[in-house]
């Protein structure tokens, strides 16, 4: 099996089986992300005790790169400080914009290939997006729920 077919299996299994599939409430973030491009829509929500992500989960319909990378996120994201949160978040793009990343090694690696493909790379970086818009909210001491719509345009 090659590499490009090990990353697809990866990607397809994370669309047909997404993990963390649901809204969490109460939540202590809550974000609505949208790719008007492609149609892709999701809404994120978070529970955040001392600093650190519990919990996170998402709603939303979309391509199978969107659904696949933001299951993929939340995976990622649960027990991880805010601030390392947000460095994975960029690190994340810079590896979907073809920089030196140290994801390179991880499951998300799988989702390099869009790179090839332009247009998908604002699929691929939704919810990683609107969850660093929510992170930034929450951090900056936003109410209890932080809302914001996400364009990815990363």
């Amino acid at each position: 099996m090659s590499l490009d077919d090990l990353y697809r299996e990866i990607i397809l299994d994370h669309y047909a089986h997404p993990r963390n599939r649901g809204k969490l409430d109460p939540a202590d973030i809550s974000v609505e992300g949208a790719n008007p491009l492609c149609g892709d829509e999701l809404s994120l929500s978070a529970r955040v005790e001392d600093g650190v992500i519990q919990e996170v989960r998402f709603e939303g319909r979309g391509c199978s790169i969107s659904q696949a990378s933001a299951s993929m996120m939340t995976e990622e994201m649960k027990g991880k400080p805010l601030g390392e949160a947000r460095a994975l978040v960029e690190q994340f793009k810079a590896m979907m914009h073809g920089q030196p990343s140290t994801l390179e090694g991880s499951d998300l690696a799988a989702l390099q290939g869009v790179r090839k493909f332009p247009v998908r790379v604002k699929c691929a970086t939704l919810a990683w997006v609107a969850l660093d818009q929510g992170v930034e909210e929450f951090s900056a001491g936003a109410p209890s729920k932080a809302h914001a719509t996400t364009e990815a345009g990363e």
